[in-house]
């Protein structure tokens, strides 16, 4: 199945897609009404216009940086997980979205990486907390709020991933505990991007990677995953034919294949490869 990811309220309808994933909220912190007729997808902790009109929401590390976007690593500004306001908001806006849509997918969910937060908020509740290892509080908070939010999501619970599946990487670095988190998510998203996919050995081995971690065998003939996955190609200005086969590699690994911020691209990408298939040549003897 081929779904898009779009900010784009038309694109959603495009019937070359399966499936649709809206924008509701972006790291931008660009704010729009959910729709019905697309999952709606809400970038979680990542939120550049609050944290610049609040930067008490930021998280910090031991020596006091903030995890903002003029800073190396960080793409955007993050909030701070254990913000109490910020978090119930959070929720409103899944209730809102799942108010139009049973399906709700959320986006940039986690702490910043390694070593966040060390706000006196968080330090404080750890210090209260019956944890004494820090990373494993730290999972506590994200696992909290993923059960939270799946409470107010009727369908399904789609939940992005960080395109880093060596174990323990995503439980040190976001507070992303897979296994809890799969009591609550009924089908995780990895997001593999990159500008042209002239080569794809990274991206099956990535793939694999995620098989493997979620519960899966090899690929394709082994078990699934206990809990799905698919699979988010990056669309834009990405050659046509680089991009069907770096789907086709997603394809074998992964539950679905979805396109990401380019739907003329994605649908061209999608026409073509069921031309394609429709048109495969049969070997064999003629009678």
């Amino acid at each position: 199945m081929y779904g898009v990811v779009t900010r784009n309220v038309p694109e959603v309808d495009w019937p070359e897609f399966d499936r649709a994933f809206y924008e509701v909220k972006d790291v931008s912190g660009r704010p729009a009404d959910p729709i019905s007729n697309a999952v709606n997808m809400i970038s979680c902790f990542g939120d550049n216009a609050a944290a610049s009109d609040n930067p008490e929401l930021i998280p910090v590390d031991a020596e006091g940086r903030q995890a903002t976007r003029d800073r190396t690593y960080f793409d955007w500004a993050y909030i701070c997980p254990t913000h109490d306001a910020y978090r119930e908001g959070l929720l409103d806006i899944v209730a809102d979205c799942a108010a139009e849509n049973d399906d709700v997918r959320l986006d940039d969910v986690g702490f910043p990486r390694e070593g966040y937060c060390h706000c006196d908020r968080c330090e404080q509740r750890f210090a209260d907390s019956a944890f004494d290892d820090w990373n494993a509080w730290r999972a506590s908070v994200i696992t909290a709020f993923v059960a939270d939010a799946s409470e107010r999501i009727p369908g399904k619970t789609y939940l992005t991933l960080y395109p880093d599946p060596y174990p323990g990487h995503l439980f040190e670095r976001a507070g992303l505990d897979i296994d809890a988190l799969a009591e609550y998510v009924d089908e995780f998203v990895v997001p593999l991007y990159d500008l042209d996919y002239g080569t794809t050995y990274w991206l099956e081995t990535i793939a694999r990677g995620f098989r493997s971690a979620l519960g899966g065998d090899y690929a394709p003939d082994g078990d699934d995953p206990d809990t799905p996955f698919s699979i988010e190609l990056y669309a834009v200005d990405v050659d046509v034919d680089n991009l069907i086969h770096a789907a086709e590699v997603a394809d074998v690994y992964a539950n679905d294949v979805f396109f990401g911020y380019d739907a003329a691209q994605a649908s061209a990408a999608i026409r073509r490869k069921t031309a394609d298939a429709r048109d495969g040549k049969t070997y064999g003897s003629e009678s």
